[in-house]
């Protein structure tokens, strides 16, 4: 049964979203109608992992779940293998088909953490090459005569790698149509996605209305973009994997700018809107935001990996962050006779070697809480490895 509540429906419509096409006035009389809508997002499986950039887009999705509509976790099995080319100054490593079935096992379990795959209403998962690997090059051609390359050519990457002289791929050029063609393919009514795919859902609205006839509507939201406003994700390294450890996770926010706190607690929690308000308020009084950014930690570790993974991270920055003690297990590597930077890597603490010497040229490694300060330092059993302030092995 599909819900019309006024106050579901403007918290959908506000809380995170950047922009909403064809209009806000539209999706919201969509809303209102107490039609049954459905919606979808696509993730490619490029890693093994999904990470908390897609949590906002999984928790949008969960806001359509809750008011009744119908809600397609798309994972694009076939576009994952040539990779979406947005933001990147360089043609993506193609990937095998056993490369993103491998990576997407995971997928649905840490999906669960947001979407309810059960119940009365629950989340379908669909994967694209359901259709994109059963079309002849004679479909392609047809799809492909319905866009222009003027079009896809107005994309900024591509104009980005033109000055520079860099190479684009016609298949790369091609990945926006078949993203878009995901729309025609579930006949949805709409889309979200992170506002770095305007561009891939607005050429799906565009073949929605050549193909269906149909005005489709697309949420765009922001990202979670870090203090020098790159996006938090794979390709910036500052990615928090939803496979993360509690304290892993825990630690990851609390690195965070303290700029990016409200940002945080609007994107990737359910924290009420109204709260968020309060503490901006607070904070702008003076409050020290540390004790808001504990709270985002706490949200965001207990939201996507459960209450006891939230306490033990907490318990851990606490314990070894703030007053540097050495936890109370860790990993460990065996055998001892390793000298410190095979111990680096051998530990997945670094890696390569030319990693682990540039975090000892950097002072970022200790061995019993000695900084390390040449490479020929040999560890022995017993000995307690540190990178940066939360990783350890000890040395059996």
């Amino acid at each position: 049964m599909v819900t019309t509540d006024i106050k579901q429906i403007n918290e959908l419509l506000i809380r995170g979203v950047e922009n909403v096409y064809p209009t806000r006035e539209f999706l919201e009389e969509r809303l209102k109608s107490g039609e049954r809508l459905t919606v979808y997002t696509g993730y490619d499986p490029t890693a093994p992992t999904l990470h908390i950039g897609h949590g906002i887009t999984m928790l949008k999705l969960r806001q359509f779940q809750e008011l009744g509509h119908n809600v397609i976790f798309l994972i694009g099995d076939f576009t994952g293998m040539i990779g979406d080319p947005t933001d990147k100054t360089a043609a993506r490593k193609k990937l095998t088909r056993k490369d993103v079935l491998f990576n997407c096992k995971l997928y649905q379990q840490q999906a669960s953490a947001i979407l309810d795959f059960g119940g009365e209403n629950p989340v379908e998962i669909r994967y694209n090459s359901e259709w994109l690997g059963k079309m002849t090059y004679a479909n392609v051609l047809e799809l492909s005569s319905l866009v222009t390359v003027p079009r896809l050519m107005e994309r900024d990457m591509f104009q980005e790698r033109l000055k520079e002289n860099k190479t684009i791929y016609l298949h790369e050029l091609q990945y926006p149509l078949m993203q878009g063609y995901d729309s025609v393919a579930m006949d949805v009514d709409g889309e979200v996605g992170g506002n770095d795919q305007t561009f891939n859902m607005l050429v799906g609205r565009d073949l929605m209305k050549e193909l269906k006839h149909k005005e489709k509507f697309v949420i765009a939201m922001k990202l979670l973009v870090d203090p020098s406003g790159k996006k938090m994700g794979k390709t910036t390294g500052n990615m928090v994997a939803l496979s993360d450890a509690g304290e892993d996770m825990f630690g990851k926010v609390m690195s965070w700018g303290d700029d990016m706190i409200l940002l945080g607690f609007e994107l990737c929690t359910r924290v009420p809107m109204k709260e968020i308000e309060k503490m901006e308020k607070k904070m702008k009084a003076g409050e020290n935001p540390r004790d808001f950014k504990l709270a985002l930690a706490r949200e965001i570790t207990g939201l996507f990996l459960g209450e006891d993974a939230a306490k033990r991270g907490e318990e851990f920055f606490g314990r070894v962050i703030q007053r540097s003690e050495i936890p109370k297990t860790m990993p460990e590597l065996r055998p001892s006779a390793y000298d410190i930077v095979t111990v680096l890597v051998k530990a997945g603490l670094a890696g390569s070697k030319s990693e682990a010497r540039r975090l000892i040229d950097e002072n970022g490694v200790r061995v019993n809480d000695r900084i390390v300060e040449t490479y020929d330092v040999v560890t022995k059993m017993g000995d307690v490895v540190q990178k940066g302030k939360r990783y350890f092995v000890r040395i059996l």
